[in-house]
Order: structure tokens, then C-alpha cells, then sequence
């Protein structure tokens, strides 16, 4: 979209997309997800090998703060919904269109890279770099995504 198009009006597909995306990290969507979380062994057993503790956000670029939040104890899910102000150890912000075109196909490491590197996607808190050199985290971070996937067709 030209800079000098004037002012922004949102087009059928942007209204569809935004109430598609919408609900996405809602507190239903986010209790989907721990379910599938805790039930995917490359996630739970996975980080529960290597003790991963967190509080993760979720979110959409440029909102002030993430839409969702899981609390993950010894790579398990013991919480998930709606950001209430939790101190994050991840925050994991993306695009809208970024969100809708990896929950629809799940991004490889190679696409989650690409989109960081260009700004789609941006983790606001937490050590990407350090994550992605370790497997142990890094194969994890990945299925995190299928397993977004998953939540979205159902």
C-alpha cells in the first residue's frame, strides 16, 4: 500500500482476517492449546528434559502487550488465558497476516528466521539467538507452532 494513499480504510479480507485472527490467543483458543501442548511429546517431555520453566505471550506486533499466556512449569502447561500483566520470560509478537499464514501452515525454523530477520515476527522477551543454537529448545520452539496449527483446523 502506497505511504501517499491516504487514509487507511480496511477491505472485506482485512475485516474477515482481523475477526479470524481475533481469536486466536483468546482464552478458549489458549486452553485448546495447553491441551494439545501437554499432549505433544516433543513439547512437554521434550522441555520437561531440560527443566523449561516459563511465562509465554503471545501476541500481534505493535498492540501493547500480548493477547495470551501460557505458564509452563518443567514443560508443561499449568495455565493458559488472557495476558493479565504476568511478568514474561517470552513475549512472541507477530504480524496479523504472519499469524493467519502460520497457524493455516506451520513455519520451519527457515520461515520463523526469515520472519524475525524482517520484522514479522519479534520476540520481545527471551534470547532467540541462544533458543534456536540449542535443539533442545530450538526442535521444541518449532513444534510449538505445528501444534498452533492443530488448534486453528479444529
Amino acid at each position: 500500500r502506497p505511504l501517499d494513499a491516504g487514509p487507511y480504510r480496511p477491505t472485506k479480507r482485512d475485516v474477515v482476517r482481523s475477526r479470524h485472527v481475533s481469536d486466536y490467543f483468546s482464552s478458549r483458543w489458549m486452553t485448546a492449546y495447553r491441551d494439545a501442548w501437554n499432549a505433544e511429546p516433543e513439547l512437554a517431555e521434550m522441555l520437561s528434559g531440560v527443566g523449561f520453566d516459563a511465562v509465554i505471550g503471545y501476541g500481534v506486533l505493535n498492540e501493547p502487550h500480548p493477547r495470551g499466556v501460557l505458564h509452563v512449569e518443567n514443560g508443561r502447561v499449568v495455565e493458559a488465558g488472557p495476558y493479565r500483566g504476568e511478568d514474561l520470560a517470552w513475549d512472541l509478537r507477530a504480524a496479523e497476516a504472519t499469524w493467519d499464514s502460520w497457524l493455516e501452515s506451520p513455519p520451519g525454523l527457515m520461515q520463523i528466521g526469515a520472519a524475525y530477520t524482517n520484522g514479522k515476527f519479534q520476540i520481545l522477551a527471551g534470547d532467540y539467538i541462544s533458543m534456536i543454537k540449542d535443539s533442545r529448545m530450538a526442535r521444541p520452539f518449532v513444534k510449538s507452532f505445528e501444534t498452533m496449527a492443530r488448534i486453528t483446523s479444529n
